[in-house]
């Protein structure tokens, strides 16, 4: 599964660009967002690839889950998010 890491000053639209292609691909990815901010970003991200892989009739859902993560040698704790079909 292609892991999409996701930061606060990250752009929706990218991501959920990223996100659609992956899911087009693939069928499922994983968002991964350290922070309020990174957080906020993959939610809108996610709500705008739905829009962008529903006339192909896919509809998204996704699934929270924490995660650790070494950033800088320091490990740290991060929501992922498990993106696929329903």
């Amino acid at each position: 599964m292609e892991v999409l890491k996701v930061s606060a000053q990250s752009k929706a639209k990218s991501v959920a660009g990223a996100l659609a292609a992956v899911i087009r691909e693939n069928g499922t990815a994983e968002l991964q967002a350290v922070g309020a901010g990174a957080v906020n970003q993959a939610i809108k991200a996610i709500a705008i690839a739905r829009g962008y892989v529903a006339p192909n009739g896919i509809n998204l859902v996704a699934i929270p889950a924490f995660v650790e993560i070494l950033i800088d040698n320091e490990e740290r704790t991060a929501i992922k998010f498990i993106v696929g079909p329903r």
